[in-house]
């Protein structure tokens, strides 16, 4: 699953996406409600994509590469965990 604003950009593995504890997990340490839990399925909230800080938390919250954060005024680049 990808979802794109202005400047910010996730994408989630369907696989993860399917997974129930780390949809909890990934709405749970979202700071900006980017992520949100929909029948046990991750969802994008869309309209607060352009409101993420980079803080990585959603990267460490996820299985290694299930999540990318990609930085569209960067030419795309992807946020790398510290």
């Amino acid at each position: 699953m990808r979802a794109e604003a202005t400047f910010i950009g996730v994408e989630v593995d369907d696989a993860v996406a399917q997974d129930t504890a780390v949809a909890t997990k990934l709405a749970e340490v979202c700071p900006v409600d980017i992520y949100a839990v929909e029948g046990g399925h991750t969802v994008l909230i869309e309209e607060n994509l352009d409101e993420c800080v980079l803080c990585g938390l959603c990267l460490d919250a996820a299985p290694d590469g299930a999540v990318r954060v990609l930085k569209l005024y960067d030419e795309g680049a992807a946020l790398q965990r510290a």
